[in-house]
């Protein structure tokens, strides 16, 4: 009777002890100590992402050196497929198809609202505040991965030949892009630490896209639109917020991206995170 009794005692110990463990791992999405880069601020050069007219003929946007006010950290890697499918199976992000469900391939077929979710997520799961990098905070991270690309000199009057300079551009850059997502880590790592910045997934940002007007060094913006997005990649464009898959359309100017994923900042609490990191999984967190 004894043993039977300290059989049952076992017994339900383990139906106790699996639910406990399951919940214990369900915010572990960021699962590895060597993922988040900190960058402290310096002068970066930025342009400015939209569209932009000077005396009612399209410009480039200006730039300027700009600097961020407070240290950035930021995930090293995208968001990949293992970690985005603990929120799908916690009930916090959309269902969505995944092509190759290996778990360090990064997380493509994304939309806007699906990232902005698994920020929302993640952050409540981890007692740390995240979301999408601004378009200045994703240039500063890429560096020197950052193609400022901007058309040919053209004379402005014959805006023909601009068009057929730009679209000769892109079209070259087009045919060197690789379709296939691939693991983390296939296209290297940049001074910053992050890595593939620039590969063959683009990724969504903060930014919403804004019209402006250019009057000697003032900037007049015109139109805001929060429905369509700044998405940077190999090179930078602009996304409609429900947009999954770009072979659907939805790409406001350039090249369509391969692939549509994001990585994420944290807001504050980085030591927070790293006593989180700890606590999940017996080791202390590392930037």
């Amino acid at each position: 009777m004894l043993i039977a009794l300290k059989l049952k005692l076992a017994v339900a110990a383990g139906l106790l002890a699996a639910p406990v463990a399951m919940h214990s791992l369900a915010p572990a999405t960021i699962a590895s100590d060597t993922e988040f880069a900190e960058i402290a601020p310096a002068a970066f050069g930025y342009r400015m992402a939209g569209d932009f007219s000077r005396g009612g003929r399209p410009v480039e946007g200006p730039q300027s050196t700009i600097r961020l006010s407070e240290n950035l950290r930021i995930m090293k890697h995208q968001v990949t497929v293992a970690e985005y499918s603990r929120c799908i199976e916690a009930g916090a992000c959309p269902k969505i198809a995944i092509a190759d469900h290996r778990p360090d391939l990064p997380m493509v077929g994304v939309s806007w609202h699906d990232a902005d979710a698994y920020a929302a997520w993640i952050s409540k799961a981890a007692g740390v505040t995240y979301r999408l990098p601004t378009d200045q905070e994703w240039t500063f991270a890429a560096a020197e991965s950052v193609k400022d690309e901007i058309a040919p000199l053209i004379d402005p009057s014959d805006p023909a030949q601009a068009w057929i300079a730009r679209y000769e551009a892109e079209a070259a850059r087009a045919a060197s892009v690789v379709l296939a997502p691939q693991p983390v880590g296939t296209f290297g790592r940049n001074s910053n630490g992050l890595l593939d910045v620039g590969g063959n997934v683009w990724e969504w940002t903060q930014s919403c896209f804004v019209r402006a007007a250019l009057d000697a060094e003032t900037v007049r913006v015109t139109n805001r639109n929060c429905g369509v997005r700044v998405v940077e990649g190999a090179h930078r464009t602009y996304m409609t917020d429900f947009i999954r898959d770009t072979r659907t359309g939805g790409c406001a100017a350039g090249v369509p991206p391969a692939n549509l994923g994001f990585r994420l900042v944290v807001v504050s609490g980085f030591s927070g995170m790293r006593a989180v990191i700890s606590n999940l999984f017996g080791r202390p967190g590392r930037s």
